[in-house]
């Protein structure tokens, strides 16, 4: 191994020596510890999991072994049968494993789906509650936070989820301390919001045992940097509106965000921006083709579709979270809108109702 660079993370793993600070080269102490077994990490697929996040939290596993003399995580793919696992794209994997085959494990992470699938998520959560923790770290992706703690192995714990399923989240389980951050790893608990999070959060976690082997690992994914778990999930109010909106109009956007359930007049969104009304309603109509009340009432209708398709909550709940006076107006808005009705909505596409027969016997996350 003479002259080639060493890796913080493969020095840690091959050349380890309790309680020994290791100064000298590496090649001076191979024959005094055996090497370390590569570290298993296992992905449990369930049906309609997202194939990005997936990909994502593998392929940093699998670069990190190419970079490296000696491989350094042993990755296994899991299913609860052991068959194929259909992906929302439509894309198969192929499982190794079935649950009940899986043996010593070092880090599991969960893939799921938005909606759950009902089954699928009763037989996980029954076999987290069942199998032994000790030295195993667990890790969801997207909605696999929510199977975590629908097993009640995040109460105590740091977590996110998707933006999408915050609100579920943080109303099922007050136990959990859920964030809206991009990822959160506490102690032995990795949850990320899905998507490319998951590439981050893997990085991460390769970076704290080796920063240069992460940014190596960073460079051939051509990933432009490797965000902090503390960065937003959402993409910035300004890239959103376009680079050249004016301040005023993205400080308008972010109060009426911030204000959805007791909404402002465009009075006082005006008058808190330092605008008079008709320059606020120019400022709209010419760079969101849109008159400050339109834009306003489409922020709290998307917001209400997400509460309905996330949520449990009465529909006459929905609309007074979104500012709605009455269920009759706020029903006719949503379907005028969105062509059909809250209740509608609600019956054709609720992402985390499928798993609300789960809650009796998976409950361990409610009050005591």
């Amino acid at each position: 191994m003479t002259g080639r660079p060493r890796c913080g993370l493969l020095y840690h793993l091959i050349y380890y020596e309790p309680d020994t600070m290791l100064s000298q080269p590496p090649g001076n102490i191979a024959s005094a510890a055996p090497p370390r077994r590569a570290l298993r990490y296992v992905f449990v697929l369930l049906p309609q999991f997202s194939l990005v996040s997936f990909s994502a939290g593998l392929e940093p596993l699998t670069l990190a072994n190419s970079l490296s003399p000696q491989p350094l995580f042993d990755t296994t793919v899991v299913s609860i049968d052991g068959q194929p696992v259909r992906s929302s794209c439509g894309v198969s994997v192929q499982a190794q494993l079935s649950l009940a085959e899986l043996g010593s494990i070092d880090t599991l992470f969960i893939c799921a789906a938005s909606p759950l699938d009902e089954a699928a998520g009763e037989v996980l959560v029954r076999w987290l509650q069942q199998k032994p923790r000790a030295g195993q770290a667990l890790g969801g992706m997207g909605t696999g936070s929510y199977l975590l703690a629908r097993a009640g192995l995040l109460d105590g714990y740091r977590a996110t989820i998707h933006w999408w399923d915050l609100n579920q989240l943080r109303d099922a389980f007050p136990r959990t301390h859920v964030s809206a951050n991009l990822f959160e790893i506490d102690r032995d608990r990795y949850t990320c919001s899905g998507g490319t999070a998951a590439m981050d959060m893997m990085l991460h976690l390769i970076g704290q045992q080796d920063g240069g082997l992460a940014a190596q690992i960073s460079e051939q994914l051509v990933c432009e940097r490797i965000r902090g778990g503390e960065e937003p999930q959402r993409v910035p109010l300004r890239s959103r509106l376009g680079a050249g909106s004016h301040p005023k109009l993205v400080e308008a956007v972010e109060l009426m965000e911030a204000n959805l359930e007791e909404p402002l007049s465009s009075d006082d969104l005006a008058h808190h921006v330092g605008v008079s009304r008709r320059h606020l309603e120019r400022l709209f109509k010419k760079q969101l083709d849109q008159v400050p009340s339109q834009y306003y009432l489409e922020l709290r209708l998307e917001q209400a579709r997400q509460l309905l398709r996330t949520t449990e909550l009465p529909v006459l709940d929905v609309a007074g979270r979104c500012g709605f006076a009455s269920a009759s107006y706020f029903s006719t808005a949503y379907r005028n809108h969105y062509q059909l009705t809250p209740r509608e909505e609600r019956r054709s596409h609720n992402p985390l109702a499928s798993t609300r027969r789960l809650q009796p016997t998976f409950g361990h996350s409610s009050p005591q």
